[in-house]
C-alpha cells in the first residue's frame, strides 16, 4: 500500500536539495557544502566548471555553470535542462518528487545543514620577477609598466587555512607561475596561477578590476579579466577598461548606472565563446543603452594578441569598436 502523506502539490514543498541531488546525479547529500561537477550543458567538458553552492544570502542552494553561463535556482536548473517554461518545470519537479516519494517509503531525508569549512588565504610571500615571468606576460604584450600600474606582484607561495572541528588545517602552495592581484592600498584581492588547470583564480575579496586605474576617457570597455584589461591597454587605444570578478559576476546595478552616466559609451567585450556571448547578452538585456561586441579571433583579447600579434589585433579591433562608438 502506498504512503501518500508526504506527497506534495506545490513546488515550495519540494526540498531544493532533492532537486539538485536528483537532476545533477550527485553522489553525496547536500548538507551545506559546495560541490563542483562537470557541466550538464556541455557533455564534452573535461574540467568540471559547474558549481552547486549554498547561497547564505538567500538561505538556499543555487547553481552556476561557467561553461554555458547558465545559473540560478533549482527550478531554473530543471527549466534549462528540460527546456521548459518555469510553470512546466515546476509541474515536472512535483511529479518526479511524488514518484520518488511513492517508491522510497514515503519520505526524503532532509539533512541538517552545517556551515562548510572552506580554505581561505591566510598569508603570502613575495618574490622577485624573473625571466619566466617576462616570457609569460610579454606574449600578451604586457610589460613591467602595466604590471606595476595594475598592482600585479609575483609570489613565492601562499598559505591556505581552514578550521576542522577544533583543529586548523594548513596548506602552503608553491608554483613557478604565481601572481597576486592587489588594490592600490596594498590589500590582496585575487591570486592568479595560470599553470593550474582546475583553479586558476583564488578570490580573496570583491574588487572591480581596473576601477582604480580609470583615466576619465570618453569610452569604457568592460572585459573578462585583468589580463585582458592590461592586454587591451597595451594597444594604446583611448579608452578605460575594467573587469568584474568574472564574466558571470555582474557589476552591481548602481555602479553600472553610474558608469553609463559618466561615459559617452559603455561597451562589453567578453570572451569569444558561448559563455562570453551569453554573459554579454545578459548585460545588454539589463542595460539596452550599452554596446556589446566580440573580437572574432582567439578566445579572449589577450590570447588574440598572443596568437596574432598586437598590431593585427589593433587593426581588427579598431573598426569593431568604431561601429559601437
Amino acid at each position: 500500500m502506498f504512503k501518500t502523506k508526504n506527497l506534495v502539490h506545490d513546488i515550495k514543498d519540494v526540498p531544493v536539495t532533492w532537486i539538485f541531488e536528483t537532476y545533477c546525479k550527485l553522489k553525496e547529500k547536500l548538507t551545506g557544502q559546495d560541490i563542483k561537477i562537470k557541466s550538464l550543458f556541455n557533455p564534452k567538458e573535461k574540467t568540471p566548471s559547474m558549481c552547486v553552492y549554498f547561497d547564505k544570502s538567500k538561505n538556499t542552494y543555487r547553481y552556476k555553470d561557467f561553461s554555458s553561463g547558465k545559473g540560478g535556482s533549482a527550478v531554473d536548473l530543471v527549466k534549462d535542462l528540460k527546456e521548459l517554461t518555469f510553470h512546466k518545470a515546476c509541474q515536472h519537479i512535483v511529479e518526479c518528487y511524488n514518484d520518488y516519494v511513492l517508491h522510497n517509503n514515503g519520505s526524503y531525508d532532509v539533512k541538517e545543514f552545517k556551515e562548510a569549512s572552506k580554505y581561505k588565504v591566510k598569508s603570502y610571500i613575495f618574490r622577485s620577477w624573473n625571466t619566466s615571468d617576462q616570457y609569460y606576460w610579454t606574449q600578451f604584450n604586457i610589460g613591467t609598466r602595466l604590471l606595476e600600474e595594475y598592482c600585479v606582484r609575483p609570489l613565492e607561495n601562499y598559505t591556505l587555512e581552514k578550521k576542522l572541528n577544533e583543529k586548523v588545517d594548513t596548506l602552503v602552495i608553491y608554483s613557478n607561475y604565481l601572481y597576486g592581484y592587489f588594490k592600490k592600498d596594498g590589500s590582496l584581492y585575487k591570486i592568479y596561477q595560470p599553470k593550474t588547470l582546475d583553479k586558476k583564480f583564488i578570490k580573496v575579496q570583491d574588487h572591480i578590476q581596473g576601477s582604480e586605474q580609470l583615466k576619465s576617457s570618453k569610452y569604457l570597455v568592460i572585459t573578462s579579466s585583468l589580463k585582458d584589461i592590461m592586454a587591451l591597454k597595451s594597444l594604446k587605444i583611448e579608452m578605460d577598461v575594467i573587469a568584474p570578478d568574472s564574466e558571470n559576476s555582474f557589476i552591481r546595478k548602481e555602479l553600472m548606472q553610474e558608469y553609463i552616466k559618466s561615459y559617452k559609451k559603455v561597451i562589453v567585450l567578453f570572451d569569444y565563446d558561448d559563455a562570453g556571448i551569453a554573459a554579454m547578452n545578459k548585460y545588454k538585456t539589463l542595460y539596452p543603452e550599452i554596446g556589446t561586441t566580440i573580437l572574432p579571433m582567439s578566445k579572449d583579447p589577450s590570447d588574440s594578441i598572443k596568437d596574432f600579434g598586437a598590431k593585427e589585433v589593433f587593426l581588427r579591433l579598431i573598426p569593431i569598436l568604431d561601429k559601437k562608438l
